[in-house]
């Protein structure tokens, strides 16, 4: 049985990873907000203040930015 719901366990975890990672490839849109994401090209570094990837993201041509992700990324946002 322990077996079982470790590989249970894995196998959610392993889920999870690659829905981030599918996420930060590219352009997200979410229908309800009409909000359009795109992951920052200048941002370097963990993104750790959402005022900095603000500010990034602002320089990028978007209205504003934010950390996203268990690996710290900053994600600009503009409406679409």
């Amino acid at each position: 049985m322990a077996k079982t719901s470790s590989s249970s366990v894995f196998l959610v975890l392993l889920l999870l990873f690659a829905f981030e990672e599918e996420r930060e490839r590219g352009v997200m849109m979410v229908a309800e907000a009409r909000t359009c994401e795109s992951q920052s090209h200048k941002f370097k570094g963990r993104c750790m203040s959402e005022n900095n990837c603000g500010l990034v993201c602002r320089n990028e041509g978007f209205t504003g930015g934010t950390c996203r992700g268990f690996r710290g990324r900053c994600f600009c946002t503009r409406n679409c």
